[in-house]
């Protein structure tokens, strides 16, 4: 028989700071979901659910729901969160009363309060916002069988859009397991920004809705692309530097009907790379890496290495993918309920929004552990302030 888990005490959980930079915005949504409240005992709002999601990103030491339960039982979380005792009933209740989408208005603003705290020169003079956009898959519990992905799996899929220079989450959509990305970044398209994306999203007809939404693309295509070269530039001593074997102006598609699909020629850049072998399958994932890239983007106005430059920080969103999981705890779901894990996903996005706005930099994986220590007590605010001020912003 395990041994019983001890309740949380106040000295264990930390981060209430930073609930004063987003305790304002979140007042806004207090009378939300009441509508079914005719008799007006709710105790349990939803800015309070809220903060008690947020409670839960910033503590390690709350690892489930009724973790969470335990600590609003807590006078200190209930002073500085302004919420009473919430049953586990009141819990599970408020993911499927209180709209997720609401939580779209607070991270924009959270977000219009951000600078870019990520660059590299050579991407100050970009026309849109760099935008990473990856899907990753989270195991499920058998009873959501809304999620069923495979035959003998449940999973989700957290479909996401990563601001590059801010280096922080703008937008998450969760689907079941096998949900198309295509599809749904084709629901999601803003415009002015540049949506840099790998290979499974190489699509002609996801290209053309997005230059519809007046935004552009540099994406990865798959090693046997088909195209029609109409031009081909001469490569700069950057572009020769940065492994760049071609640079051409090409028509994609194999006949006339591809070819309609997207209605403009784009530009397809060829960079040399280190082949990328896989030692054993495991069933996911594409084929192996070649010698080289393909990139296909609509941006003529910069020069080849610069586009392999904003192609390279990609990588910056599977990084997140690993702080999202590890860090914050998305990998263990609070409910079972789509609406419940969409409020799950927006909490880890106001979390990550936080830390930034708080640190005014590029935080690295050191700070993701000093401020793991920090929030179950390891290490002191003043430690965790040190370690910030140490931090070198990125040219």
């Amino acid at each position: 028989m395990s041994a019983k888990r001890e309740k949380i005490k106040e000295h264990q959980l930390q981060g209430f700071k930073y609930f004063k930079a987003i305790s304002g915005l979140l007042e806004n949504l207090h009378d939300a979901g009441n509508t079914r409240d005719k008799a007006g005992n709710r105790i349990l709002h939803m800015d309070q659910y809220m903060s008690l999601l947020l409670l839960y990103m910033f503590n390690p030491i709350c690892t489930s729901l009724r973790a969470v339960q335990q600590a609003s039982e807590l006078q200190k979380v209930q002073r500085i969160l302004g919420c009473a005792r919430a049953s586990l009933g009141s819990l599970s209740e408020s993911a499927r009363v209180f709209d997720s989408e609401l939580m779209q208005e607070i991270v924009k603003e959270l977000g219009e309060q951000l600078q870019p705290i990520s660059s590299h020169a050579k991407l100050d003079d970009l026309a849109g916002i760099l935008t990473a956009v990856d899907g990753t898959l989270i195991n499920a519990l058998s009873k959501m069988t809304w999620a069923l992905w495979k035959t003998e799996a449940n999973a989700i899929k957290a479909h996401t859009q990563f601001d590059i220079q801010k280096y922080v989450p703008v937008k998450i959509s969760i689907t079941e397991g096998n949900g198309d990305e295509r599809e749904v970044l084709a629901d999601n398209l803003e415009s002015g920004r540049i949506y840099v994306k790998d290979r499974g999203y190489a699509s002609l007809a996801l290209f053309q809705q997005i230059l519809d939404s007046r935004s552009s693309f540099v994406c990865r295509m798959k090693d046997n692309t088909v195209y029609e070269c109409l031009e081909e530039f001469k490569l700069t001593p950057d572009a020769l530097a940065a492994g760049i074997i071609f640079d051409k102006k090409v028509r994609l598609g194999c006949n006339d009907k591809t070819k309609k699909q997207l209605s403009v020629p784009v530009r397809l850049i060829a960079i040399k790379c280190t082949p990328h072998i896989k030692r054993y399958k495991i069933g996911r994932g594409g084929p192996e890496q070649g010698e080289t890239l393909l990139i296909a983007t609509d941006i003529f106005d910069q020069d080849a290495d610069v586009i392999a430059l904003i192609f390279k920080h990609r990588w910056t969103i599977e990084i997140f993918f690993r702080f999202f999981k590890h860090v914050l705890g998305c990998r263990h779901l609070l409910s079972y309920d789509r609406n419940g894990i969409e409020l799950q996903t927006y909490a880890a996005i106001i979390a990550c929004m936080l830390i930034a706005l708080w640190t005014g930099r590029r935080p690295t994986l050191r700070t993701y552990e000093m401020l793991c220590w920090y929030f179950t007590g390891m290490a002191s605010a003043e430690e965790l302030q040190a370690h910030i001020a140490r931090l070198q912003k990125q040219d």
